[in-house]
């Protein structure tokens, strides 16, 4: 089995993730900056993610309804809570591990979802993809060059940044995946005890591969947007710090 794509999504999310959590801080930070109080701070520092939020509990939402859960109403106000801040919730009735996994996963679906979409519609991601896939970076970055150029690519590019940065499953999201993953390593190690493992294993091979791969890409392409607005935020607080002759220690 080629690891290649494997190891290409899994170094993708790495930076998505750093690059989140970096943005996420920072962006508390001028807000901070800005507004020198720290309830009218939390609010600035949501309003640029608000897509993402509504995104990321109306997926939630509908998960549960289609999985029979309960829902109750659902908030986008955010608040702090446990010296963190929340920008959103929905609440849900308990229920079992596998559909408390999925109802967990629905953000971060429809999040790749909406950025596929995005970038299939305006940024022209299938050709950035191909080049990417090849190995060949210069085709890449005329691709990525050429959709930057369309006359709305912030307009989009702004879509990308506040779904990417609210997509990923917080902890209370995650609470089920832990026995749910148990039981999908007990059902590949029975596969491979019984003899299937090597079998399925050929079979599944290349699709999985083309499906690492192009999630792989996916993640490549949202970390590559993200980019400018970090270095928005990065410049945004520096100056700040400076008129205002103050630092925000993380």
């Amino acid at each position: 089995m080629d690891w290649k794509p494997f190891l290409w999504l899994a170094a993708s999310m790495l930076l998505l993730w750093l690059a989140n959590r970096w943005i996420n801080r920072h962006l508390q930070g001028v807000a901070l900056l800005v507004a020198n109080d720290s309830d009218i701070a939390t609010v600035l520092y949501a309003l640029p993610l608000l897509p993402g939020v509504v995104l990321h509990e109306l997926s939630h939402a509908l998960m549960a309804v289609l999985l029979g859960v309960g829902v109750g109403r659902i908030s986008i106000w955010p608040r702090r809570q446990r010296g963190r801040i929340r920008l959103g919730t929905v609440p849900v009735e308990e229920t079992d591990a596998l559909r408390a996994s999925l109802i967990g996963l629905a953000p971060l679906l429809s999040g790749l979802a909406v950025i596929l979409l995005v970038g299939h519609l305006v940024f022209g991601i299938d050709a950035l993809g191909a080049a990417l896939l090849a190995g060949d970076l210069r085709r890449a970055s005329l691709s990525l060059t050429d959709a930057l150029q369309a006359g709305d690519a912030w307009l989009w590019g702004y879509v990308i940044f506040a779904v990417s940065n609210t997509m990923m499953p917080s902890s209370s999201d995650r609470r089920g995946w832990l026995p749910v993953s148990f039981a999908l390593l007990a059902l590949g190690g029975l596969a491979w005890a019984v003899g299937l493992g090597p079998l399925l294993l050929e079979q599944l091979a290349r699709p999985l591969g083309d499906a690492l791969r192009w999630l792989a890409v996916v993640f490549t392409f949202t970390v590559l947007v993200d980019v400018p607005f970090l270095l928005a935020i990065a410049l945004a607080e520096r100056l700040l710090e400076r008129v205002k002759g103050v630092r925000v220690e993380y």
